[in-house]
């Protein structure tokens, strides 16, 4: 049963299949919003054949109960929709105009060395006696999964949706294709990481010798947020009280990362473009909003460099997509 069944389901349908094929589809946000979209249609205009300017405007205005951040999650996916149309000749319908990200107030967690150290401890202590295919993957997968979010600041999601091609085992390079709307990026690996990855992957063979993602799933797909979310709520709280998230590894990457510029001679620019690039921001706006997380961090700036960070890094527009 097709899951689009307003008028626009051949395109929807197509519009999906290009996405994927180009590996510019995130199932995980995109698709739910286009069904409730392709819904809105089906109900509100059900003898509709054409898509019209009157449709778009009144999905995609503002709602009352709605930030500029949860208006612009909600119908991003609808304008890369119009835009696939537009470029095919298949509407002339405007394209709505997105709402300016907003800045978020969010503080995420500080991780200490022994919430952390529990946490890991929880992640290798998992049963030894493995009844299914699943289980014996879960064990050999969770140790990995989450100490490659914490050695490489890279999204849940890019981790998640990583393919055995993406992964480059011969120079320890990921190659993170597409996430989030954002351009071809690439990770360089702890040597460390590195060689885990290694044994990961010759003992994950075993069990899905032809798989498409490095982090396989049953079905040989791709694990899902859930999954990520459940295991390490589960793992997390073993042995620490603290409430965290699998996301909040990145943010705390990117902390200890900047943390250690203070006693090096390098350029803090050039750090923070590399540190930029390495976590896929499309703006280095977005990379300097760890800075705030880091105490003191403007003082020893000035210090280091007689200069205050907005001389260094002048301002730019905030346009990262939301995380």
């Amino acid at each position: 049963m097709n899951r689009f069944t307003s008028f626009l389901a051949p395109l929807m349908q197509a519009y999906v299949s290009y996405q994927k094929a180009s590996r510019h589809w995130n199932e995980a946000s995109y698709e739910p919003n286009l069904v409730l979209f392709d819904r809105y249609c089906k109900k509100q205009y059900p003898k509709a054949a054409l898509l019209s300017q009157e449709m778009v405007d009144e999905w995609c205005h503002k709602r009352d109960t709605e930030t500029n951040n949860s208006c612009r999650s909600r119908i991003y996916v609808v304008v890369s929709f119009i835009r696939y149309l537009r470029k095919r000749g298949k509407t002339d319908v405007m394209i709505p105009e997105i709402p300016r990200k907003e800045r978020r107030t969010y503080i995420p967690h500080s991780f200490t060395d022994t919430e952390l150290e529990n946490f890991f401890r929880a992640c290798d202590s998992l049963p030894s006696v493995s009844y299914t295919p699943e289980q014996r993957s879960r064990k050999i997968t969770i140790p990995v999964f989450f100490r490659l979010l914490y050695s490489s600041g890279i999204r849940t999601n890019e981790a998640r949706m990583l393919r055995v091609e993406d992964v480059d085992l011969r120079h320890g390079i990921l190659n993170i294709g597409y996430s989030k709307g954002h351009a071809q990026h690439y990770v360089v690996l702890h040597d460390s990481m590195l060689e885990l990855l290694k044994r990961y992957d010759t003992a994950i063979r075993k069990q899905y010798p032809h798989r498409d993602y490095f982090f396989p799933a049953r079905g040989d797909t791709f694990h899902t947020r859930k999954w990520v979310q459940t295991n390490f709520r589960e793992l997390w709280n073993k042995y620490n009280s603290s409430h965290a998230t699998a996301y909040e590894l990145r943010h705390h990457y990117a902390i200890e990362n900047i943390n250690r510029w203070t006693d090096e001679g390098f350029g803090f620019d050039a750090k923070l473009l590399y540190l930029s690039k390495s976590m896929g921001h499309s703006t280095l706006e977005s990379t300097k909003y760890y800075y705030s997380l880091v105490p003191g961090m403007a003082n020893i700036l000035e210090e280091k460099t007689g200069m205050d960070f907005d001389s260094i890094v002048p301002e730019v527009d905030y346009e990262e997509s939301d995380e």
